[in-house]
């Protein structure tokens, strides 16, 4: 693949990686300004011109991709005798400036339930960079004339029509977001099982209701074998505190501003949480706080 296939083939996979461009060259260099290369973890497409610059600049872009940062930076590189690194010299002469640009991996939202409140949720989140999957049992609720707005947005977006939304839960990358809102609280309660039994961490796990469902949830979840601590990462109910119209497009605008923190860049400076993604250490920051008021969705028949 090319760099710019690679970029690509990243994003769709959800993959961190960075963007490493020639951006300056005085003097001789291996390769021209705008000569471009992509690196992920474990890989890299294109070239810079190879060698000590080459190998640098990689390794600098695997300290980005671990840290998490999302700031490009530049970087120069001196080509002589001189000037030596742990990859060694490259004695070409001249002098290279480096473009790095992380390109960040598009955080993952499941939606399962797309009837009022899950339409005008997708509505809102459709218009942020992320990758929105939506997910009914009911295909009418899929229907794209339906969801022309939705699918028109800034959003990666896929639709899912399925019986079974743990099939979708199971296929869902590390870090994804989960919000429960389907039209049926006995497919509410296998999804919230579900997303206790995945394999891999993912971010929040949202489900709408009453605190009276919720009290229900959870001794039913106990009674499935789910203990207090893995139980603790479901928050419900889900909305920010102070919106609190009950209304479709109330419910959806608190559920969306408290489910926003997590889809946001990390904050600059803000120091990593080793082995955790982003992704993961925006999940365990974004959703309310357990215990905090919370808007209500009681008015069930909204959904």
């Amino acid at each position: 693949m090319d760099w710019l296939t690679a970029a690509a083939q990243l994003r769709q996979d959800g993959e961190p990686g960075v963007l490493v461009t020639v951006i300056e060259v005085r003097g001789h260099a291996p390769r021209e300004a705008g000569a471009k290369m992509v690196v992920s973890r474990d890989r890299s497409w294109g070239s810079i011109g190879g060698g000590n610059l080459e190998a640098t600049a990689t390794a600098r872009a695997r300290q980005l991709i671990g840290s998490g940062s999302c700031e490009p930076e530049v970087r120069e590189m001196q080509l002589n005798p001189h000037a030596r690194t742990e990859h060694g010299r490259q004695c070409c002469g001249g002098v290279v400036r480096l473009l790095l640009e992380p390109l960040a991996v598009r955080p993952v939202v499941a939606l399962f339930g797309i009837g009022h409140v899950g339409y005008e949720l997708a509505r809102i989140l459709s218009r942020l960079p992320i990758q929105l999957l939506l997910v009914d049992s009911r295909a009418e609720q899929l229907d794209r004339v339906r969801l022309a707005d939705v699918i028109d947005g800034s959003a990666d977006v896929s639709i899912h029509h399925t019986l079974l939304g743990e099939q979708v839960l199971e296929q869902l990358p590390r870090g994804a977001h989960v919000v429960i809102m389907t039209h049926d609280h006995a497919e509410d309660f296998a999804l919230c099982d579900a997303a206790l039994r995945v394999g891999r961490p993912l971010g929040g796990i949202g489900l709408i209701g009453s605190a009276v469902k919720w009290t229900r949830f959870q001794a039913q979840l106990a009674e499935l074998g789910h203990g207090p601590e893995a139980i603790a990462r479901i928050t419900c109910p889900i909305g920010r505190p102070g919106i609190t119209g009950k209304d479709p497009a109330s419910i959806a605008v608190a559920v969306a501003a408290d489910l926003l923190p997590a889809l946001s860049p990390r904050a600059k400076g803000a120091p990593a949480q080793p082995g955790l993604t982003s992704e993961e250490r925006a999940g365990r920051e974004g959703w309310a706080s357990k215990g905090a008021p919370a808007v209500s969705v009681k008015a069930e028949r909204a959904k």
